[in-house]
This record gives structure tokens, C-alpha cells and sequence, in this order.
């Protein structure tokens, strides 16, 4: 195996030992469309195709994953969605 070879093997071993967790939104039937997206531009820092999107999974198949991450780095964005009245959780 070559240097180069062994460096890749190194960054890949590693990055595989750090747990992402990922906030998942669901899908609820109070919030409009335009308040989904605002909220994740502002919370999750969605460009607005991003966010539509997003909007869009949940609402036809009831959850999306809208940000992933390390937990400490998840915990107040997934508290600022539920402020906004939104139904997400960290998994």
C-alpha cells in the first residue's frame, strides 16, 4: 500500500468514528408551507430551493431530514424549529 493510499485509509477510518445525528421534521397539519421554509432558511440555513424541498418531502412522505451533524451542534437548532411550532427530533 502506498503513502497515499495509507492517508486516505487513515481520513476514512476517522471520519467513520464521529456519530452524526441528524434532526428529522415531520410532517403536521398547522404550518404552511411558507413558514416550513422561512424557519428552516433561518434555523438550518437552507438556501430556499433547499428548504422547499424539504417542505415538499414532509409533507408527502410525512419526514425529512432537514440537518445532520454532532449532537451539541443539532441540540439548539432543533430547539429554535420546535419554538417555531414545527415537529422535529434528533436521532
Amino acid at each position: 500500500m502506498g503513502t497515499r493510499e495509507k492517508e486516505l485509509e487513515d481520513v476514512l477510518v476517522e471520519e467513520e468514528t464521529i456519530k452524526e445525528h441528524e434532526i428529522v421534521l415531520f410532517n403536521d397539519d398547522v404550518n404552511t408551507f411558507d413558514h416550513v421554509i422561512e424557519t428552516l432558511i433561518n434555523v438550518c440555513d437552507h438556501t430556499p430551493e433547499q428548504a422547499e424541498q424539504c417542505s415538499l418531502i414532509v409533507h408527502y412522505n410525512g419526514k425529512c431530514t432537514v440537518k445532520t451533524g454532532e449532537y451539541s451542534f443539532l441540540k439548539p437548532k432543533c430547539s429554535k424549529l420546535l419554538q417555531a411550532g414545527l415537529s422535529a427530533e434528533i436521532v
